[in-house]
């Protein structure tokens, strides 16, 4: 798929605008070094406006009915579905995914955005007994506000959903600041979300990197959650840029990942899960296997399939079929 050069927007209100700053950055193919795209390097301003926006969708958005909040990404899903192959394609020369992978990614974003749209018709709240003579006691489920989330680029169609999804369906709004690798990713998950039929303002856009655009979000006073996927170090200092404002905070980080075989393990089994482990996504995932842990029993066969498996594997462009590292 050959992908123009372009100049992308960020969204605000429904509607694509400019960055404030002029300033902008480029997204290129990691395998040729061709640019796709330029989009706005956001100020703390676009991200204000970004925020100002959700905040006002947020009146309207929390009073539409769950049941309707879910149909709206039942469509997504749909959307998905239909674009499942232009995603894909675009995924692999975006971010350097291997095909495979790429496809499971936005398969990914489609069964989580199915399963959140049910959730519409399960928001569940509870009723307990009174220690009180004539008391009725009773919980609901409200959304909190508008929800900041940042998002890496290895995974740039499933972990929006992932997070989207939830808080939308539960009433929330919300501004994406995605990784400044996948931009262009980013925008047609948004353009979808929009052709969902999603009100303008309950989701908004904001392209730039983390010191600027995402410390903005992470601090601003009227974003009382925020969801970021990334680095440890990344995290810590999400962590106490929120922590002035009692803000709840879900962080999903690395991770040291071990694989245990053990002296009667099925060693082709044991192969193919270290090779999916530690080369999937060429390993730069959170639970990429980084080390394996073997039985002395079975260590040296172990040791000699895995090199000889390795040592097969071909690094090429993620759109080459025969490609297994990107």
């Amino acid at each position: 798929m050959a992908v123009a050069e372009q100049h992308s927007k960020n969204y605000v209100r429904g509607e694509w605008t400019d960055g404030t700053s002029g300033e902008t950055f480029e997204s290129r193919v990691p395998a040729t070094g061709e640019t796709l795209a330029s989009f706005p390097r956001s100020s703390a301003d676009d991200v204000d406006r970004a925020v100002a926006a959700a905040k006002d969708a947020y009146e309207e958005w929390r009073l539409v009915p769950a049941p309707d909040r879910g149909n709206v990404l039942f469509r997504f899903a749909r959307l998905l579905e239909e674009q499942k192959d232009e995603l894909t394609e675009l995924m692999s020369r975006e971010m350097g995914k291997v095909l495979a992978e790429a496809g499971g990614d936005v398969q990914e974003a489609i069964d989580m955005s199915i399963y959140m749209a049910g959730e519409g018709r399960r928001l569940f709240g509870h009723t307990t007994p009174s220690e009180l003579r004539d008391k009725f006691q009773m919980s609901v489920r409200m959304p909190v506000g508008v929800v900041g989330a940042i998002t890496p680029w290895n995974f740039p169609i499933a972990i929006p959903a992932w997070k989207l999804a939830p808080a939308l369906v539960a009433g929330n709004t919300v501004v994406l600041k995605p990784a400044e690798d996948t931009p262009l990713l980013a925008e047609r998950f948004i353009e979808l979300l929009g052709e969902s039929g999603l009100p303008d303002g309950v989701v908004n856009l904001v392209h730039g990197f983390g010191e600027e655009a995402g410390d903005r979000l992470v601090r601003h006073p009227d974003v009382p959650i925020i969801t970021f996927t990334g680095s440890r170090e990344t995290g810590i200092a999400v962590t106490k840029a929120a922590a002035d404002g009692l803000k709840h905070v879900h962080l999903e980080l690395g991770g040291k990942n071990g694989i245990i075989v053990m002296d009667d393990a099925d060693l082709d089994l044991a192969v193919e899960g270290v090779v999916w482990s530690a080369f999937g996504t060429t390993g730069q995932r959170c639970t990429a296997a980084s080390r394996v842990i073997v039985h002395e029993a079975v260590y040296g066969e172990l040791q000699k399939r895995l090199v000889e498996r390795a040592e097969k594997m071909k690094i090429g462009p993620g759109w080459d079929p025969e490609t297994d590292l990107g």
